[in-house]
């Protein structure tokens, strides 16, 4: 006999069964009333040094314990715009609970938590706790092909490089049809395909948010952790499922011991349901702005002016920056941010980070002259802080013991010149809170980018379990600081940088105010960059450099500024040494930025061009509205005429405008509204931009 019940909002349902001799599974997934069975796996996973997985095999799906779960209750809950759900099954040992939450204002997304607790009098060595495991294809038999027709999307990224998005079909040679079922017990398929990520840099290589897609259907999905995760797709003889969970024995040498009545609560993992990837990729987005923390700049979104980026380097001093605030406060700048080098007196800024006093050769007068220039022509200060590293010429190196560092085998851990504080130690957390209450209290900062440029490898083996467990202690002390950081400074607007974008996750995402996309130089090859941003965060909170030079004509000055002005505007260049047309320009640009906040910050976001390529001649953003829709796109060498596909505006009359640039040739259009299909001729320049605003004239 099975037992079932279905839960979930006006837009995402899930039904649920489970019997006497099966564990909680997902049967069927409801997106705005539409119905879809689905294969049903064990809805919780769990290794344990007892407990693997049946079949044998690396995956963190197919576990024993998994299995072994049988349901015990369930109770629903709703505090102000959340409902929650939470089911708890147990096993001889074990009690697992599963806490599902959907927000009002994101409902086609479900968050997912579980806490695994030791009972009686066992000890459990946990090895990996997935916080997700459903299937996504519809049930079938052994002989059905049930991947046919389904794609994984994914990114990857590197230093220069980040996000890079691809669609692959499942059905191939990650997944060849094997005939397991002729096996002597009937197995399932021992193989999977699995992304993780290992250390600090969350999103250094994969990413972890990612997605599958078929015809009419799509999931999305983002693990929300700034350590180690793994995602991993597989496939049983009934069909496919995802598996989505933090750090594992098998990846990052994760392991927790729970003794009896201890327990563990795993990452948090959200997922959301869409008629095609764009649609589910929405859906992340309103769920990214319903769960982020609230904060004044969310909606402000103020324009930052950073001297670093293809400008001063991290050489910053009075002589050069006063020039630069006078120009980026005339080009309408609201926030000026000293970046790397202010506290370092002997030119090699590096190894020298940890201390965080003003440098006093490279400001005579006193760091302070220059912040007061800053505030007197109406910016917010901004300063540079790499926080969690101290350099290893440092005197704080000296000063912090040996406890408040990562550390293996008693000895500190040193990368790139950097020893790693450990954010669990008093220590550490006194030290950073001393550094920014100092530089907010007496310099009056109002503007931190947080960088974070090493990682320093699978964690800690000083008071832990494992070092995995070592590095989800220090990534989730990690976030209580940025919390008490923003509890005692509410009004402080923090940049999430780590290297361009090599910790772009949502656990950090949902506590700071913008994200560096990129520490990409060459302008011609940052399109792809800044226009898959929006997959991974909020276009609100994508910085992406708009850096134009002197040096420039005018319709390279025109393509670096478009890279930048659908999402947070993030300007730098030598603008003091700029043309006044020039910068007349920029001061354009920015006016722009300013009228379209609003729009940004409601907007989602879609892809016209297809998927941004890293060596395609044009790339396109668009970002979807209610009145209209907002498109950039950039020309890279190739044909001077694109299509950009809108099939949401099919069989509508549409009026094209140019946003930016007004002054340089119109480009054509052409809207054919029976194909949904936008024809863009460019001018003469093979490199060049432009963004176009769609409107509906019905």
């Amino acid at each position: 006999m099975t037992d079932q019940f279905s839960w979930g909002s006006g837009r995402l349902e899930f039904g649920f069964a489970w019997g006497a001799d099966s564990p909680v599974r997902i049967t069927a997934v409801t997106r705005d009333g539409a119905a879809i069975p689905v294969h049903a796996v064990p809805l919780v996973e769990v290794t344990t040094a007892q407990h693997g997985n049946s079949p044998g095999a690396d995956r963190i799906s197919h576990t024993e314990l998994g299995l072994a779960l049988r349901y015990a209750s369930h109770a629903e809950e709703r505090d102000g715009g959340t409902r929650t759900l939470a089911i708890r099954q147990t096993a001889p040992g074990v009690e697992a609970v599963i806490t599902l939450e959907i927000l009002d204002t994101a409902e086609a997304a479900v968050r997912s938590r579980v806490e695994v607790r030791a009972t009686g009098g066992t000890t459990l060595v946990l090895r990996s706790v997935a916080s997700w495991n459903a299937g996504f294809t519809r049930p079938g038999t052994v002989d059905d092909d049930n991947l046919a027709g389904w794609h994984r999307v994914q990114g990857v990224s590197d230093w220069f490089g980040e996000g890079r998005w691809s669609r692959t079909p499942l059905r191939g040679i990650d997944f060849p049809r094997l005939s397991t079922q002729l096996a002597h017990s009937t197995h399932d398929p021992r193989g999977h395909y699995s992304v993780t990520s290992d250390g600090t840099w969350s999103t250094g290589r994969h990413l972890p948010v990612a997605g599958l897609e078929t015809t009419g259907l799509a999931f999305a999905w983002q693990i929300e952790h700034n350590g180690a995760w793994r995602w991993e797709l597989g496939e049983d003889l009934q069909g496919g499922y995802f598996t989505l969970s933090g750090p594992t024995d098998a990846d990052s040498s994760w392991t927790r011991v729970l003794r009896p009545g201890e327990s563990f609560t795993s990452v948090p993992a959200t997922v959301t349901l869409g008629r095609d990837f764009t649609e589910a990729v929405a859906a992340l987005t309103d769920f990214r702005r319903a769960a982020r923390r609230p904060h004044p700049d969310n909606a402000a979104m103020p324009v930052v002016f950073n001297d670093y980026m293809n400008t001063l380097m991290g050489d910053p001093t009075t002589e050069k920056l006063l020039p630069l605030i006078t120009a980026a406060a005339a080009i309408g700048a609201e926030i000026f941010c000293i970046d790397a080098g202010w506290y370092d007196d002997g030119g090699n800024w590096w190894p020298s980070v940890g201390e965080w006093q003003p440098s006093t050769t490279r400001f005579p007068g006193g760091l302070g002259e220059v912040i007061d220039a800053i505030r007197d022509v109406g910016m917010t200060p901004g300063l540079w802080l790499e926080p969690e590293v101290v350099g290893v010429d440092s005197p704080m190196a000296g000063k912090l013991p040996d406890e408040a560092f990562l550390q293996r085998h008693g000895q500190r851990l040193v990368e790139h010149q950097r020893y790693h504080l450990d954010l669990r130690h008093p220590a550490a957390i006194a030290h950073l809170d001393g550094v920014v209450d100092r530089l907010v209290n007496d310099f009056g900062v109002g503007f931190f980018k947080f960088d974070y440029n090493v990682n320093p490898g699978p964690g800690t083996d000083l008071n832990a379990d494992s070092v995995g467990e070592g590095l989800l202690g220090h990534n989730r002390a990690h976030l209580a600081w940025l919390d008490g950081v923003l509890d005692r400074h509410p009004g402080l607007v923090i940049e999430n940088c780590s290297s361009g974008a090599m910790r772009m996750d949502f656990a950090v995402l949902s506590r700071l105010a913008m994200q560096s996309t990129s520490d990409q130089q060459e302008f011609a090859k940052y399109p792809p960059i800044a226009a898959a941003a929006p997959i991974s965060l909020l276009p609100e909170q994508a910085a992406s450099w708009a850096y134009p030079q002197p040096e420039m004509n005018d319709e390279e000055v025109a393509f670096c500024l478009v890279t930048g002005l659908l999402g947070r505007y993030y300007v730098s260049g030598h603008l003091n040494r700029m043309t006044e047309a020039q910068r007349a320009t920029v001061a354009t640009a920015v006016a722009t930025a300013k009228q379209l906040r609003g729009a940004i910050a409601t907007g989602h976001a879609y892809w016209p061009a297809g998927l941004p390529d890293w060596t395609e001649p044009w790339v396109a953003l668009g970002l979807r509205g209610e009145a209209e829709d907002l498109v950039s796109v950039w020309r890279r060498g190739g044909t001077a005429t694109t299509t950009l596909h809108l099939p949401h505006l099919a069989g509508r009359d549409l009026t094209v405008a140019t946003v930016f640039p007004a002054d340089l040739p119109e480009w054509k259009t052409d809207w054919d509204a029976a194909t949904g299909t936008l024809t863009v001729q460019a001018g003469d320049a093979e490199t060049a931009a432009r963004t176009l605003r769609i409107t509906t004239d019905s």
